[in-house]
């Protein structure tokens, strides 16, 4: 399915008749901060979730043992630490935590929270913590994790919310039914997922509204009071004109890519990847069609992270050079490929661009847009040729092993293109990263696109918001 591609003058013209023609909005009495949001959670369990609006939400959910400050260093959360040996860390929880029912958060429930997910088979995170050995609680305020081998990054690792024992012993549904501690608590979630900061009781809704246009038609006419990325720059330089929405940007992380399956017979030889990689013009579209301080993209971290690569060179867009390398790969064109993308507008606006855009290279991008959970399914089946998705959030190199090592296929982890690279392996496991980048860009298992830049737009009521550069939803537990 191919979706015709508006022009901004058409988007916007039409966006102002809309406006012109309707009437001004009720006012609802009810204090509540409504935020549209482009796709909808999946599971709230933190244990499983993997989509990044899940991540964002059980962000505000859940408590977790350590996080991270902006420089990417590990810092305590719940709890400090002490390596007591290379294969022993202990946590101590720092202050007195609640979980949303009223339960006190003891070490027991992190000890809890871990063991359940060791023994779930398909938790997309379990393979990260396959080398815990056993976890000790000594008190309620201390708990040990015991390794069976050595890993200088396992703090990094312990991100995932922790959960109420007595609830996990029950078989509790905590990804319709979230139970956390964090600043927000689950309310319902019918429709609409409505949660409640736990300090005010203020309520916030987040509802789904696919089509971008839309979106931004509910904030302007006051329906909603915030919106946070996946909008076009047009729209969001009309948003920039309309004296009632303040509209902020930031430089953003979040690593855009487009994947490849390579089990496919054609997609498992390196040129042809390099042809398609050549055949993008990452630079019109990042003009084109996406919002300010958007960045061209070399690996899944930031050139200023520790484990980025600043040094990796562009594939620059070079059609017939890419024509070349399909021919010495044997391939008669045109190429046919089948590009796998969800719904959302604009990603099916992206998918028309690398349409046009790979032609003159003698590929013909067959576009098979899905239903959000469709698509993700497929991705994470393997049930793909070509897809374009984003990572976000993602704070530690350990990506790198779980993106790309040969044993981290789903559900064991997140190779989606199911890759596997002795020499990526062997990089890998000594954790030169700056190696490690420089062979995955030149085997290319994904191709880089962008760092996306973040923009929230909200209107005058909304204050003290501001959007983070993973593009995380924090901002909901203390804007007023």
């Amino acid at each position: 399915m191919v979706a015709m591609r508006l022009s901004p003058f058409f988007l916007i013209a039409g966006l102002s008749l809309i406006l012109g023609c309707s009437p001004s909005p009720k006012q609802s009495s009810t204090p509540v901060i409504r935020m549209a949001i482009a796709q909808a959670p999946l599971n709230l369990d933190p244990r499983y979730a993997t989509d990044a609006a899940s991540e964002r939400v059980n962000r505000l959910l859940y408590q977790r043992l350590v996080e991270f400050d902006a420089s990417y260093q590990v810092i305590p959360s719940l709890a400090d630490w002490q390596m007591v040996s290379p294969q022993h860390y202990q946590f101590t929880l720092k202050q007195q935590a609640i979980f949303h029912d009223g339960q006190t958060l003891t070490a027991h429930d992190v000890k809890a929270t871990y063991e359940s997910l060791l023994a779930l088979r398909d938790a997309p995170h379990r393979a990260e913590f396959a080398h815990i050995a056993r976890i000790e609680v000594q008190n309620n305020q201390t708990v040990s994790f015991f390794l069976s081998k050595e890993d200088k990054h396992f703090v990094e690792k312990l991100i995932i919310g922790i959960l109420p024992k007595s609830r996990l012993a029950q078989g509790h549904d905590f990804s319709h039914a979230p139970i956390g501690s964090g600043p927000v608590k689950f309310v319902r979630w019918p429709s609409a997922l409505t949660l409640a900061r736990v300090r005010d009781g203020q309520q916030i809704t987040l509802t789904e509204v696919k089509d971008p246009t839309v979106r931004v038609l509910k904030l302007v006419r006051g329906e909603v009071d915030l919106l946070q990325g996946d909008l076009p720059p047009e729209l969001v330089k009309y948003l920039q004109t309309n004296p009632d929405i303040t509209v902020k940007t930031n430089q953003g992380t979040n690593f855009s890519y487009l994947g490849l399956n390579m089990q496919d017979p054609v997609l498992s030889n390196l040129n042809v990847r390099k042809a398609i990689a050549h055949a993008i013009d990452r630079q019109a579209i990042i003009q084109q069609v996406m919002v300010d301080n958007t960045r061209l993209a070399g690996a899944i971290l930031p050139p200023e992270h520790y484990a980025g690569n600043a040094g990796l060179p562009a594939y620059a867009y070079r059609p017939q050079l890419a024509k070349q390398l399909l021919e010495q790969a044997g391939i008669q064109l045109p190429l046919k490929l089948v590009y796998k993308t969800s719904t959302d507008a604009q990603r099916v606006r992206f998918a028309t661009i690398l349409q046009a855009q790979m032609a003159p290279a003698g590929i013909d991008l067959d576009i098979r847009s899905l239903d959000w959970g469709t698509f993700f399914e497929d991705v994470k089946q393997g049930h793909f040729q070509l897809y374009g998705l984003t990572w976000v959030g993602i704070k530690t190199p350990e990506i790198y092993l779980k993106a790309f090592g040969s044993q981290y296929i789903p559900p064991q982890g997140f190779n989606r293109g199911r890759f596997h690279d002795a020499t990526v392996d062997a990089l890998l496991a000594n954790e030169n990263w700056p190696a490690v980048t420089q062979r995955i860009h030149q085997q290319l298992p994904y191709i880089p696109l962008w760092y996306e830049g973040q923009f929230a737009a909200y209107r005058q009521t909304v204050k003290y918001y501001s959007p983070k550069s993973d593009g995380n939803w924090d901002g909901l537990a203390t804007l007023e």
